[in-house]
Formats: C-alpha cells, sequence, structure tokens
C-alpha cells in the first residue's frame, strides 16, 4: 500500500462525533478506528474524496483493478444465486411489484433477476463502463450516485447492496434515497456485517477491511441507527445469505484453490446485515 495517497482525517459518518478511538485495525496510512459516542467502527484516516471518486469512475475498477474487484464477472453466478434468494424473500413479505431503484448495480445482475418481480427497473452505478454494461439491456441505468437519477424518478422499492460502506455522507445518501421513494415506498440497505463471527474468526484478514474502499462498518445496531436518523421507521431485519465462488472463498481463508473450485458456488451465511424500512405508515410501507 503507498503511503504517499492522498488522506484526510475525519469525523464519525453516523453522529459526527470526533471522538476515535484506536483499533488494531488498518493499512498504510489508513486506520480504523471506533466512535467513542455511537460505537460505529469507520475509516480515519481515509482517501480524500476526490482521489477515492477517481477510484471508482476508473475503468479497471471492476475488472483488474489495484484494489476493487480482481473480476467482478467473474462472480456473475455466484450473486446472480443471492439475488434470486434475496427476491424470493422480498416477494414473500409482499415488496415486489411496481417499480424498483438499484444503487450501485454494478453490471446489472440484480435487476436481470428482479425483472419477472416488477413492472419497471432503474438503476445509478457510479462506474460509467459498468453502467453502459447494466444499461444493455434496454432498462435506464444512471451513471453517478443516487443523486445523479433523475429528479421525476420515483420507485416502490429502493435497493442498494454492499455500497453504504463505501459512502462518506451515508445520512446524505439515505436522504437522497428517500426523497425518489413513492409514498409507502421502501429502502432494502445491505452491508459486510462488522458484527458477525467471521470478522472476529479472521481478524484483520476479514476481507471486508478493503482499504481504501470501505469506510464505514456497520453492524444489526448501527444500521438501523443509520436508517432511523435519516428518516426512515421501523428498520426489520431480513435474512441475506452470500454465495461465494469457492475458490474466492478458499483464497480469502487463505487455502489452496484447485481450479474447479471457481465454478463452485458456496451459501455462507452471516458475511451480510441487511435491513428494511419505510417512511410512512401505508400497508406497502409497513415491513413484515
Amino acid at each position: 500500500m503507498r503511503m504517499d495517497l492522498p488522506v484526510e482525517s475525519c469525523c464519525c459518518p453516523l453522529c459526527a462525533s470526533d471522538v476515535p478511538e484506536p483499533t488494531p485495525y488498518g493499512q498504510g496510512p489508513f486506520a480504523v478506528v471506533r466512535c467513542g459516542v455511537c460505537r460505529l467502527w469507520y475509516l480515519s484516516p481515509r482517501l480524500s474524496g476526490r482521489a477515492i471518486h477517481e477510484h471508482y469512475t476508473g475503468g479497471d475498477y471492476f475488472e483488474g483493478g489495484e484494489s476493487g474487484y480482481a473480476s467482478y464477472g467473474a462472480q456473475a453466478e455466484s450473486l446472480r444465486r443471492t439475488f434470486r434468494r434475496l427476491l424470493r424473500e422480498l416477494a414473500a413479505r409482499g415488496l415486489t411489484g411496481g417499480s424498483l431503484l438499484e444503487v450501485g448495480c454494478g453490471y446489472g445482475f440484480f435487476l436481470d433477476e428482479a425483472e419477472r418481480h416488477f413492472d419497471a427497473l432503474y438503476g445509478t452505478e457510479m462506474s460509467p463502463g459498468a453502467a453502459d454494461r447494466a444499461a444493455r439491456s434496454g432498462r435506464t441505468v444512471v451513471a453517478g450516485d443516487i443523486h445523479a437519477a433523475p429528479a421525476d424518478l420515483m420507485a416502490d422499492l429502493i435497493v442498494s447492496f454492499h455500497v453504504v460502506e463505501h459512502i462518506y455522507d451515508p445520512l446524505d445518501f439515505l436522504r437522497g434515497v428517500a426523497r425518489r421513494l413513492k409514498p409507502g415506498g421502501t429502502v432494502v440497505l445491505a452491508a459486510p456485517d462488522m458484527g458477525a463471527f467471521w470478522r472476529r474468526l479472521m481478524g484483520r484478514h476479514w476481507p471486508s477491511f478493503k482499504y481504501p474502499e470501505h469506510v464505514a462498518f456497520y453492524d444489526a445496531r448501527t444500521l438501523p441507527v443509520l436508517l432511523r436518523k435519516a428518516g426512515f421507521e421501523r428498520p426489520v431485519r431480513l435474512p441475506y445469505v452470500h454465495d461465494f465462488p469457492l475458490d474466492e472463498v478458499l483464497r480469502k481463508l487463505r487455502l489452496p484453490a484447485p481450479g474447479a473450485a471457481q465454478r463452485i458456488c458456496v451459501p455462507l451465511p452471516a458475511t451480510t446485515v441487511c435491513f428494511a424500512a419505510g417512511l410512512g405508515d401505508t400497508e406497502r410501507g409497513a415491513v413484515r
């Protein structure tokens, strides 16, 4: 990790307190600290805002970048399995139908799987190249963050998976989400689970200590706090079992990975914390 990267210190992104407590985690110029007030784990120092924007919009973020993904496309089948399972859960809770907006849609794998569950599909994606790929099916995908979505775009359901841990100002992000929800709409938010046994088991080798990209580390307590602070009501935890290619699992556990392992998908529980929440008291906004 280069030591001459442009970095900045920051306050807690959840409560804005400036009472950081040191932790054993960090790499190069980056350090994971814990807020002495709300107990959120977050990155400070972190990469400067301008530098991280260039990182996400670079052409190699999803394929072969210095960080980012070795190959997002190689994970297509495991991601699709994950999303199909989650869509069954959303359907069982009455959260499908109508219009869907995915924030941070990558190559559009979730949108592909969601097509038979919704009447209209939209997406946003920071990487212009990935946004172009997600839009090849003809659906509307905008390059940029939630604020890049058309002002008149309103959705019944807005989802964002493994995005909020990248966001420097998560309250501003979620308020932008709220402005694009139809009355009675629902948001579903998922992030790596800082409170899960995987992090305690793997310690500093936990894969979601992903420097410099992951700047906040949420768990089953802090993620609903974030939603409530942004104006959402009644956060409900949803099951989220994530599939991974077996070779990736073995590599992250520092074990040999035979070539055939790439074709095997392994569902792993407790890697991701996921909550749904609404803004109003209408029937659809009441997440069950």
